[in-house]
């Protein structure tokens, strides 16, 4: 299933394997709590974030630069 929030004034497609929409609220407080607190590399993939992934209660955060895609857990 293919979803799109609004994140840092864009839109950004996300995708999953389930219809949990707890997922997707998580997902919004984790990347706005990482891109204040988390290190520089969490910090650059969020900022260039293309699209996220979602499979159980870990995202794919996929950047426009293929080496800063990072996974992180939702829960």
């Amino acid at each position: 299933m293919k979803t799109m929030i609004l994140f840092n004034n864009r839109t950004i497609p996300v995708y999953l394997t389930d219809t949990n929409k707890k997922a997707i609220e998580k997902l919004s407080d984790v990347l706005n709590r990482k891109l204040q607190t988390g290190k520089n590399a969490l910090r650059n993939c969020i900022k260039s974030l293309i699209s996220v992934e979602i499979v159980g209660s870990e995202a794919t955060l996929h950047s426009l630069y293929e080496k800063d895609s990072l996974t992180i857990s939702l829960y």
